[in-house]
């Protein structure tokens, strides 16, 4: 299936989205069972929702279809659609009065974080839901080691206005130790980060 965005452009999978999500399944490592990100992260919400601690939902990506095929009674398949819009960010909710919004990333390198990883429009967003008093974070998973990260958006902000004025284009995995908080992978809930959230 063709997905294009509303200026035309062909849509290209993100790399955490096709090879890294493939990858990742056909490990099947002891520690995650194969699992992306965002499936753990929906076992995640879910249990929050079932336990009523938290109500937050990955967010839909509106998609207008273009052309449809029928090749039977009983299926339809999409040929050709177009974001309606730039999406934000993957993740908001609820959670004890306050508005939560995040996003939540992958990257195989095992020494930083590339800021390519993110768009403008995201994190313009970003400080809209900070400036409106929302909890906003980016949750950030270093796929060759397992572990996971919740970095406030405020320290996002503060590294891509450092790539903007000519810095680095990335966030060293230090710094994401320094400024963010490790998430220890669980069972029930797998990333549980309204634990780090109770913190600040």
């Amino acid at each position: 299936m063709n997905l294009n965005y509303p200026n035309g452009k062909r849509y290209k999978p993100k790399e955490s989205e096709t090879a890294t999500t493939t990858k990742n399944k056909k490990n099947n490592s002891y520690s995650n069972r194969g699992m992306t990100l965002e499936e753990d992260l929906n076992e995640t919400n879910e249990f929050y929702r079932e336990r009523k601690i938290a109500v937050i939902h990955k967010k839909p990506t509106p998609v207008q279809i273009v052309q449809v095929d029928y090749p039977n009674r009983s299926a339809a398949v999409i040929k050709e659609a177009y974001f309606k819009l730039a999406s934000t960010t993957d993740y908001n909710g609820v959670y004890k009065g306050k508005y939560i919004d995040f996003e939540a990333k992958e990257t195989q390198n095992p020494t930083s974080f590339p800021l390519k990883n993110f768009h403008p429009h995201q994190i313009e967003h970003m400080e809209e839901v900070l400036n409106q008093g929302g909890i906003c974070f980016v949750i950030l998973r270093f796929t060759r080691f397992e572990q996971v990260f919740l970095l406030e958006a405020k320290h996002l902000l503060t590294f891509w206005e450092r790539m903007a004025n000519g810095g680095r284009k990335s966030i060293t995995k230090e710094e994401i130790e320094q400024k963010g908080h490790h998430i220890p992978l669980g069972f029930q809930p797998r990333i549980d980060y309204i634990k780090i959230i109770d913190r600040f």
